[in-house]
């Protein structure tokens, strides 16, 4: 089988990038290890971006966003007992985020796949990337039980951290940064009305917690844990009385309580690999870069991944200009480092660190308490927090 572009990984960055490419005229072919079952149901992220929300209706594929998801024009601080609400559409010009599940953006993005008859295989377990050095690379895979060959003018890996493609350049040729967190999230969903109209971002004594939520049924929450921890040292009255000492404020707030349908504990790591080009071997999202979840910037940059590799590969194979392609690794990395610190901030403001004295923690309140009140700090974390805009295209 031939196609213009082989993609590795049916994951939001993977079927975006497709789907991009699908509207200029360039074929691709999609190849995901698991099953459409399982790639329909992994629970991850759940805030877009203005940016990610923009190319979602560009492409065609925000029509179910638009009608389900949930727009928010802020967030609220709360340390101190007291919350500090930063209005992020004041303060960026009306850029706003939207709660709209990861998983729903692929269902989206599947069924539009799905739909224009375009090839999606799963359960096609990428074994190589090969040639990649050449003019003619190929992935190696396994589908319905038999080995076979995908040529491509390019291949894109979308598969993840643990996926083939970065695996597959040469080690001298990669540089890999990445720090490890002394904390992890506990995370679960339960059927019950979120307890705020914004997301909740707690800095307590004891530990950071987070209220968000899926939709106007369903809450999504977080606490700061241990790495080691085992979920069943946390029963559900446990969960939700740890929960409420954390969010505990001089106001009058409550947090309802429901039945917790889905649990999990997530370490917290930040990780990019350099370059993001290996001769015709592309990388995006995971595959080449994951940040703590603090920030809220995991899909969202891979979506930024994919809409500068869709625009370069549309260059290069429609007009036979390669500049884009040939500057997308630096183009991207730049968006990544800046993710990566904003993430990095933002973790590092609202966690408690186990080795903190209490000369670290004064420091720390401190911070927040200058963020909530200085309009300075304030936008620069509204305009993070909400997506700097892609560098603009050629004219």
């Amino acid at each position: 089988m031939r196609t213009s572009v082989a993609i590795i990984g049916a994951g939001p960055a993977g079927l975006l990038l497709a789907r991009l490419l699908q509207r200029q005229g360039i074929d691709s072919v999609v190849l995901e290890s698991r099953s459409r079952e399982h790639v329909e149901h992994r629970q991850r992220a759940g805030i877009l971006e203005q940016g990610t929300i923009d190319v979602l209706r560009e492409c065609g594929a925000g029509e179910r966003m638009d009608r389900e998801g949930l727009l928010h024009d802020g967030i609220e601080l709360r340390f101190g007992r007291a919350g500090h609400r930063i209005d992020m559409a004041a303060l960026t010009g009306g850029r706003q985020v939207m709660v709209y599940a990861q998983t729903e953006v692929v269902r989206d993005l599947v069924a539009l796949r799905l739909e224009s008859g375009s090839p999606l295989l799963f359960e096609a377990e990428a074994l190589a990337v090969e040639g990649a050095e050449g003019e003619q690379p190929r992935v190696r895979y396994r589908h319905d039980g038999a080995e076979q060959v995908l040529a491509a003018d390019y291949v894109v890996g979308t598969d993840g951290f643990h996926g083939v493609a970065r695996k597959s350049i040469p080690p001298e040729r990669v540089r890999t940064y990445e720090r490890t967190y002394p904390y992890a999230w506990l995370g679960i969903l339960a059927s019950v009305p979120p307890s705020t109209d914004e997301l909740i971002y707690a800095n307590h004594e004891r530990g950071f917690a987070l209220h968000s939520m899926r939709s106007t049924q369903v809450s999504r929450l977080y606490l700061q844990v241990p790495p080691d921890t085992s979920l069943q040292d946390w029963p559900d009255e446990e969960i939700w009385a740890e929960l409420d000492r954390r969010f505990e404020v001089d106001a009058d707030w409550k947090l309802q309580r429901g039945p917790i349908t889905e649990r999990s504990v997530t370490p917290m790591r930040s990780f990019v690999s350099e370059p993001l080009r290996h001769g015709r071997l592309l990388l995006a999202g995971d595959a080449a870069h994951i940040v703590p979840p603090t920030g809220a910037k995991g899909l969202n940059l891979a979506a930024a991944d994919v809409t500068l590799l869709a625009r370069a590969l549309g260059s290069s194979l429609l007009r036979g200009d390669d500049a884009e392609l040939d500057a997308y690794s630096d183009t991207a990395l730049r968006r990544v480092w800046r993710a990566e610190h904003f993430s990095y901030f933002m973790t590092t403001l609202l966690h408690t660190d186990p080795a903190a004295d209490d000369f670290g923690r004064r420091l720390q309140l401190s911070h927040l308490d200058y963020v909530a009140n200085s309009t300075a700090a304030a936008t620069s974390l509204a305009e993070n927090y909400v997506g700097l805009p892609l560098p603009a295209g050629p004219a």
